[in-house]
């Protein structure tokens, strides 16, 4: 700071003014004026910031020569938006107006919503429309809802939310250059609210992934995506916190470990990119919370991190596998401390074991405060379901505990859902894909009961053919396709990649009499 004495008086009133120019000390001529007027043994002092000693590194950034420039985000736009793309997904109704899903939470799924008379407020779950502008309730209805996607590689594979394109009967994307596409899924991950789906187009721009662990509190991100259908919209924020559980996902072993941001995030930017100012991809957006549905401050994205893990088991085994410790957790505080009697007040308190589960067989006790997981420091129960949910059953993964007032390590080998320590394949593949649908085997004595041999149960079903041209349902058992027989998925895929044109599916529902028939196009 330094200060600047100015001796006022009646006979220097255009000095003064001069002086007033040159501070730009915000006095303005009126006031200097009066001030002039005062006794000539009066001193106004005005007090000014040293600039030279401040830090703007907020207002500047260094371009490819590391001269500092203003910053913008110009060029990083440019380059992000290319990766982005819209997703319209499109269901069949049977006329029947169907609700958002109301969770009871201020929270949001920055899914697309519609205009009819307003925008419509709702919770977290798809938002559709009649295209029907009269909205007679009359046959059938096609429901429209719109999001965002990211270009993962040059081969077509885009990753987006799963409530994106949950329950769509076609899914069209749009490129950042207008070009349109029909898309197939190739696996969904409901827990993480994560979707792969694939366009038959090569040699795409695409997002690099970069490890959401450095990415720090107060760091510059851009969210990028479709908000209101207003395409290739980008806004500027920083990451005002990390590991956040919203509780917005219902499934059994739902990972909430989002990255909260400022930046604007809004119903349309579901599944797009929240990338760093190197253009990163630092996460997909996925939640607001607010009280309208619309933004009012904070959004919600997956860590790249986790959504690495499931787009490399969906391409690689066809569905996540998943490891578990199978314990009951909760986050140290201070009241926990005292009611337990801890020497820490932070950490992750094993609550309860589950029977058989990976921790129990490792030595894990109740009461234990895990600390660490490989070395990384996991302090609340969110950051643990990440660091776990990165790796598979079968891995081995090394814990730092706080047990009794000392502290240890244990190896544990995570196991699957099912209390074992082995992988799961499922056939994936071209045409399942296509047809827009995941298979399983019948158990011996499901097919015994059918008085069948065995069978291809559909086991769940996405947007493709099956849902676009057939009525078949979920849980239908595949018996003969093309007129020959199917006792496995292996040889339900086995006919199908031989065939061409039209193929009649044959087979039974588990609870429904009679044969069913669905024809199909390959």
């Amino acid at each position: 700071m330094f200060k600047v004495e100015l001796k006022l008086n009646i006979m220097k009133k255009l000095v003064t003014l001069v002086f007033a120019a040159i501070l730009g000390s915000g006095l303005t001529v009126a006031a200097l004026w009066q001030l002039g007027q005062l006794d000539n043994s009066k001193t106004v002092k005005i007090e000014h910031l040293n600039t030279n000693n401040m830090v703007n590194g907020a207002l500047y950034s260094a371009n490819a020569s590391g001269q500092f420039i203003p910053l913008n985000f110009k060029e990083i736009s440019k380059n992000v938006m290319e990766g982005v793309v819209h997703i319209r997904a499109t269901q069949t109704s049977s006329g029947q107006m169907v609700e958002s899903r109301n969770y009871g939470q201020p929270f949001h799924s920055p899914f697309d919503q519609f205009f009819k008379d307003e925008f419509f407020d709702g919770f977290f779950g798809p938002r559709f429309h009649f295209e029907n502008p009269n909205h007679q309730q009359r046959g059938p209805q096609l429901r429209v809802g719109t999001g965002s996607g990211v270009i993962i590689n040059n081969e077509g594979y885009i990753v987006t939310n799963n409530h994106v394109i949950d329950n769509a009967d076609d899914i069209e994307v749009t490129l950042h250059d207008n070009r349109k596409y029909k898309a197939v899924v190739v696996g969904t991950d409901p827990s993480t609210d994560l979707a792969l789906i694939q366009i038959k187009e090569k040699d795409l721009p695409t997002l690099k992934m970069i490890n959401s662990d450095e990415v720090e509190v107060g760091e510059w991100v851009l969210a990028v995506g479709n908000p209101f259908n207003l395409n290739s919209t980008v806004t500027a924020g920083i990451v005002s916190a990390k590991a956040r559980n919203i509780n917005i996902l219902k499934e059994k072993s739902a990972i909430e470990s989002f990255i909260q941001t400022d930046a604007a995030i809004n119903p349309g930017n579901s599944g797009g990119a929240l990338v760093n100012l190197q253009g990163g991809l630092v996460g997909i957006n996925t939640a607001i919370a607010s009280p309208t549905g619309a933004y009012s401050g904070y959004g919600f994205a997956i860590p790249s991190n986790i959504v690495g893990k499931v787009v490399e088991d969906l391409l690689k085994y066809g569905v996540v596998q998943r490891g578990y410790l199978g314990v009951l957790i909760r986050d140290v505080d201070g009241n926990l401390a005292k009611e337990k009697e801890l020497e820490i007040t932070k950490g992750v308190y094993v609550d309860s074991l589950l029977e058989m589960s990976a921790a129990r067989e490792a030595g894990i006790k109740v009461g234990d405060v895990i600390l660490k997981v490989n070395e990384t420091e996991v302090k609340t129960s969110p950051e643990l379901q990440e660091m776990i949910g990165r790796h598979r059953p079968g891995d081995k993964i090394i814990l730092a505990i706080h047990r009794d007032g000392d502290d240890k390590e244990i190896t544990v080998e995570l196991k699957n859902e099912d209390g074992n320590s082995k992988l799961v394949e499922k056939e994936s593949n071209e045409v399942f894909n296509i047809l827009g649908a995941e298979f399983e085997d019948i158990p011996k004595k499901t097919a015994k009961k059918l008085e069948i041999e065995g069978g291809a149960k559909v086991k769940s079903l996405f947007a493709g053919k099956l849902k676009k041209h057939t009525d078949i349902k979920e849980g239908f058992i595949i018996t003969k396709a093309a007129g020959k027989d199917v006792r496995s998925v292996k040889e339900l895929l086995a006919v199908l990649e031989k065939e061409k044109g039209g193929v009649l599916l044959e087979g039974v529902y588990e609870d429904y009499p009679g044969e069913y028939f669905y024809a199909i196009g390959l």
